[in-house]
Parts: structure tokens; C-alpha cells; sequence
């Protein structure tokens, strides 16, 4: 009874894993690379060490500092990616 399971579920893995219109090679191409994204991940990165910092410190007017730069961290990624340096849809 468990190597029909096995079975079952090995069979439907396969059909899911080949029944899709692209390659998995296509669909993550680009892993998301683009001057977008790592423009929004420098700023939100420093954001974080920065916050870190202010905290150990207990410096708290740098601690909201940071906090804003991860918000705009997140709008700079967005913004780009709308000006065309995010990723191109299909």
C-alpha cells in the first residue's frame, strides 16, 4: 500500500513539474537581479546596521533615521522599477 502512495505521488510531482508552459530555467532567469532591487536592498541593508547601531547605542533620534530609510529603501525599489530598471515582464 505505501509503494502505491510513493507512486501516486511521484507521478503526480512529475506531471506538475513538466506540465508547465516554461522551463524553470526561464521562469527565474534573472533571479531578480536588476539595479531596482539591489538599489532597495543597499539602502534597506544600511538601513538595518544603521538601526542596529543606534540601538546598541541607545541613540533613538538614529534609530527613527533608519527606520524612515527602510521605507525609502522600499519606495526608491519601487520608483525604479517602475522607470524601467526592474524586471521585464514577459
Amino acid at each position: 500500500m505505501k509503494w502505491i502512495a510513493i507512486l501516486f505521488m511521484w507521478s503526480w510531482l512529475n506531471s506538475v513539474m513538466t506540465s508547465h508552459p516554461k522551463s524553470r530555467e526561464a521562469i527565474h532567469a534573472d533571479h531578480g537581479s536588476t539595479p531596482a532591487a539591489w538599489t532597495a536592498v543597499v539602502i534597506i541593508t544600511l538601513a538595518f546596521t544603521l538601526g542596529t547601531l543606534a540601538v546598541v547605542f541607545a541613540n533613538w533620534l538614529l534609530f527613527w533615521v533608519a527606520a524612515a530609510m527602510v521605507v525609502l529603501g522600499a519606495i526608491v525599489g519601487k520608483v525604479m522599477s517602475m522607470m524601467g530598471f526592474g524586471k521585464k515582464t514577459q
